[in-house]
């Protein structure tokens, strides 16, 4: 009797660690599909109508002169920085920038130094004002892990007037920087086709990350990550609890679309005050 309990209990534990490896298996597949882009840019074309109407509404807007850098002490800088340079990795050069929003301000470190095409194709839609009245329009929570989890998602929604030519996909296991918590990671269809859409994890997401050694052709490049919040993940938050409209979306997509889009209201470098 002794011995049957054994073999029930070790049975038991099995099956849980089973059911766990399943669930975080099953993420990693709904993440992976989940940042690609097809069947919301279906839902854009669809409501072409209403959706130019929006877009010039918003570029109208975004006529308005705004400052092209937040000015902060340099000791400020200093600090932001020290938070994304983790005591597990060494320090890279990396280019402050500060996502303006209707709920607050992001503010992201850029790795520039280890994913160069990726930020920097970034840092040129900050630039040229790209981004200024986009908006945050996508939310994913997945159940599992600390709580919440999952990821917000914004940015050109393909807008043919806003979109500079795709960038070659750059690997996060290339560049070294991962899906950790924070992080910001292009959302693009096949790799190679990243413009000017991007997620920010509000967990760690190794599912994102490239897998060389699986059967999947896409989740062996996985997506390209390129940096990572240092304040303001109150807000990243506060976006992804925003309500979600049930009926907006398509496909596996329908129910994550945000009721009320968070309007992006400008994006720009983090300079330091001039002496």
């Amino acid at each position: 009797m002794r011995a049957r309990v054994s073999w029930f209990a070790l049975a038991r534990k099995g099956g849980m660690i089973a059911g766990i490896m399943l669930k975080r298996f099953a993420f990693a597949a709904i993440v992976a599909a989940a940042m690609t882009l097809p069947t919301f840019a279906q839902e854009v074309e669809e409501n072409e109508a209403s959706t130019q109407i929006i877009i010039a509404d918003r570029m109208r807007d975004s006529t308005t002169q705004l400052p092209t850098a937040r000015t902060v002490e340099q000791a400020d800088i200093d600090a932001m920085t020290d938070t994304v340079v983790r005591s597990d990795r060494p320090e890279y050069e990396t280019t402050l920038v500060v996502i303006e929003t209707t709920l607050g301000d992001i503010t992201v470190a850029l790795e520039t130094e280890r994913a160069p095409i990726t930020a920097n194709n970034f840092l040129r839609y900050a630039d040229e004002d790209r981004f200024d009245g986009t908006v945050f329009y996508r939310t994913l929570s997945v159940e599992w892990g600390e709580q919440p989890n999952g990821f917000i998602q914004g940015g050109t929604q393909n807008d043919p007037d806003r979109i500079l030519d795709p960038i070659p996909h750059e690997p996060t296991n290339e560049t070294g920087v991962l899906h950790l918590e924070g992080a910001l990671s292009m959302a693009r269809f096949d790799p190679g086709t990243a413009t000017g859409d991007f997620s920010i994890m509000l967990r760690e997401q190794q599912g994102q990350d490239a897998d060389p050694d699986n059967e999947d052709p896409n989740r062996q490049l996985g997506y390209a990550a390129f940096g990572y919040v240092v304040d303001g993940m109150d807000v990243v938050h506060a976006i992804h609890a925003a309500p979600t409209d049930p009926d907006k979306g398509e496909g596996w997509m329908k129910g994550q679309m945000i009721a009320e889009p968070i309007e992006i209201v400008d994006v720009r470098r983090l300079e330091p005050a001039a002496e």
